[in-house]
């Protein structure tokens, strides 16, 4: 059992823009609570929270990872959160289920664009956050220009709660503004100590602290009243206030420290302490009762049915499948049963563990609040819901974005395709936001993700979990053929060669159907100038050949065939023969219809800051595309348009570079066009280069 109550946990998650210092952040929590001897780094491959290898070779959080600390008689959970765009429905999903988030902003790039995008997660589901502007030691931070754009970017009510001592090498502690005390970090005793506030800070201390005051006081009209009548208020008032301010949203607290010193950490986690809600605070968790239109309230109660939300999985070679989830009512144990109430499926639950990094710790019994792990259930995925067979009850699931970028994928060693298969259905399993299928026209193997890194990294885990090399590709284009104009066309096949020969006669009719109708098949022989048991074989002659391409080998649609004439012999015809003879004059005919290449256009959607707009629109019409409307959402413009799937295979990589990775963009298959000639002979070049090859 656990020997915190609910009322004094509290679960956050740690986000922002990649290379902000989140994970230097954790392992500061783990160096400063005690837990670990000496702080972990990500450079040198000694972090706690970035143990997988693809994340210690690129120096950047792949999965979120949870850990957790003892402080002032709290339990902390906290979530390590990646702030690369490539990964970042991690984070939304560790949104999900925490109650509170620390989002970083460093002192010297300030708000970039990820940190807006997971800045918007938060808002989505409506978390108090506090603003921790890092690495105050890096050469040209600057905490006033940081707070400026802070303001300037994320438009909220935001609040100073702690003062810089310095900056760059020169930093040297924190003023807490509220408990009114410089605090600087003793290395020997690894613990904040109070000091004087330095006198050259007394007038900007003094001038923040009176604006903290007021904007505490702005959150209660009785705090209000009080202040206006005495000017004074005390530091339980502040405190109070505070805490009233920033769980209901009113005010966001901002913070400074260096994760690198551990100057400011303790702050941080008094203040996390202090401010930020248990899982008691928010009330009941409001989900679907099965059958049932309404919602139903969970509350966080012991004695309430359990419910719980799983919001990761992990694909483990050796260990299985491990579920990661959040207790919201009811309590838990180990060796008993739950019921999955989004797959209607009861699953057999074996040992409970909290996830310390990769250390697994664990635990008897879990109570609201908690968020632990569980191995090797058998059908449980990311988004289920948890809970008893009795009292059923399904939470809101975060949906992944759509894949953006593609490969065709084969192995390097033949006769590996099953394995290939197995591999990529376990990782789709860890992360919802891959996707993978077979492309029944091209017959490759498609693996698509949300860009090129995200690709990399999972070919990189398929080799090392799975013993499993793969070749990525830029997948073909499903290019199709069809035609513009009609014929009428004989399609004859006689072969002689010694006893019984071969003979099939047929003339055809070919004309072009509407585009998207697809092949229509017309018998109108009258009398019996071709007998009825050929007539299917002429037919399935001509499918053949559409499926083969006349021009460049691609499948041929939109056209319809009928068969009006011919003739036969009683001794050589069969079914082959007309088979072969239908194949034949269609591919002779289909040459005589002005033959034209189609190419699949896509719908896409883009959205953009203001400022990159002439570059993305610009560069979408140098790719064919159409600009069909746009609209505004805040400081960002959505552009909507179509463009040939041809020219946007790599433009995840492009639209980044473009925008300085603040671009973001769906897509979606819309319908077929025709190749301008120009791109259409090149196509039919290469086809043919190929099937000389």
């Amino acid at each position: 059992m656990s020997k915190y109550e609910s009322k004094s946990i509290r679960n956050l998650a740690i986000i922002g823009h990649g290379g902000t210092g989140k994970t230097s952040l954790c392992e500061s929590f783990l160096y400063v609570a005690g837990k670990t001897d000496r702080p972990g780094r990500v450079d040198d491959g000694s972090s706690c929270m970035d143990y997988e290898p693809e994340e210690q070779k690129r120096h950047i959080s792949i999965s979120a990872t949870t850990n957790n600390i003892d402080w002032e008689k709290h339990r902390v959970n906290f979530i390590d959160t990646p702030g690369d765009s490539n990964f970042t429905f991690d984070t939304k999903s560790s949104l999900r289920v925490v109650d509170g988030a620390v989002v970083l902003v460093d002192a010297v790039g300030g708000v970039e664009f990820q940190t807006e995008k997971v800045w918007e997660y938060a808002d989505e589901f409506k978390l108090p956050r506090l603003l921790f502007v890092s690495r105050m030691d890096r050469e040209r931070a600057d905490f006033g220009k940081a707070v400026e754009s802070i303001r300037k970017r994320l438009r909220e009510k935001i609040t100073i709660v702690s003062l810089p001592i310095g900056a760059e090498d020169s930093f040297a502690g924190v003023v807490d503004l509220i408990a009114m005390k410089a605090l600087v970090f003793d290395n020997q005793k690894k613990a904040a100590k109070s000091v004087d506030i330095p006198a050259d800070m007394a007038e900007e201390v003094k001038k923040c602290r009176d604006i903290l005051v007021e904007d505490i006081a702005e959150t209660d009209d009785g705090l209000m009243n009080k202040y206006l009548e005495g000017g004074e208020l005390s530091a339980e008032d502040l405190q109070a206030g505070l805490r009233k301010g920033v769980l209901a949203g009113l005010l966001t607290p901002i913070a400074c420290g260096s994760a690198m010193k551990h100057i400011g950490i303790s702050s941080l986690l008094d203040t996390v302490v202090q401010y930020f809600p248990s899982p008691v605070d928010p009330g009941g968790k409001a989900g679907k009762k099965p059958g049932s239109e309404g919602d139903e309230i969970r509350m966080p109660e012991e004695s309430a049915p359990f419910s719980a939300l799983v919001f990761k999985t992990i694909a483990d070679p050796y260990a299985g499948r491990l579920t990661l989830f959040r207790v919201y009512s009811g309590t838990l144990s180990s060796d008993s049963s739950v019921f999955n109430a989004s797959r209607k499926s009861t699953e057999r639950i074996g040992n409970l563990f909290f996830l310390e990094g990769k250390t697994q710790k664990p635990v008897e019994t879990l109570i609201p609040g908690d968020i632990a792990a569980i191995a090797k259930l058998k059908e449980t995925a990311t988004g289920d819901t948890l809970c008893t067979e009795k009292t059923p009850i399904v939470f809101a699931r975060v949906e992944p974005p759509p894949a953006i970028i593609s490969f065709a994928v084969e192995p390097k060693t033949r006769g590996d395709e099953d394995k290939l298969v197995s591999s990529i259905h376990r990782l789709t399993d860890e992360d919802p936001t891959l996707s993978f299928h077979r492309d029944g026209q091209t017959r490759e193997m498609i693996l698509s993700g949300l860009g090129q890194v995200h690709i990399e990294v999972t070919v990189e885990k398929m080799k090392r979990k799975f013993g499993l090399e793969v070749n990525l590709k830029t997948p073909k284009v499903p290019y199709k053929e069809t035609i513009k104009g009609k014929t009428t066309i004989q399609g004859r096949y006689k072969k002689q060669s010694g006893g019984r020969g071969q003979f099939g006669d047929t003339w055809l009719e070919i004309e072009p159907l509407p585009r998207g109708v697809g092949f229509e098949f017309a018998d109108r022989i009258v009398g019996g100038v071709i007998p009825q048991q050929y007539r299917p074989a002429v037919e399935k002659g001509i499918v053949e050949a559409m499926a083969e391409g006349v021009l460049a080998g691609y499948p041929v649609v939109d056209l319809r065939v009928s068969l009006v004439d011919g003739s036969y012999h009683t001794v050589d015809s069969s079914e082959m023969a007309f088979k072969i003879a239908g194949s034949l004059g269609f591919k002779k005919g289909v040459l005589e219809c002005q033959p034209t290449l189609l190419e699949p256009i896509v719908n896409i959607m883009i959205e953009i800051p203001d400022e990159y707009m002439g570059d993305v629109i610009g560069d979408l019409n140098s790719r064919r595309g159409k600009v069909l409307g746009m609209d505004s959402i805040g400081h960002h413009q959505i552009i909507k348009g179509q463009v040939p799937l041809a020219e946007i295979l790599k433009y995840a990589p492009d639209l980044r570079s473009m925008t300085s990775g603040r671009g973001t963009f769906t897509c979606e298959h819309s319908h077929y066009e025709e190749v301008p000639s120009y791109i259409s002979e090149k196509i039919i070049a290469e086809s043919e280069r190929e099937a000389e090859d």
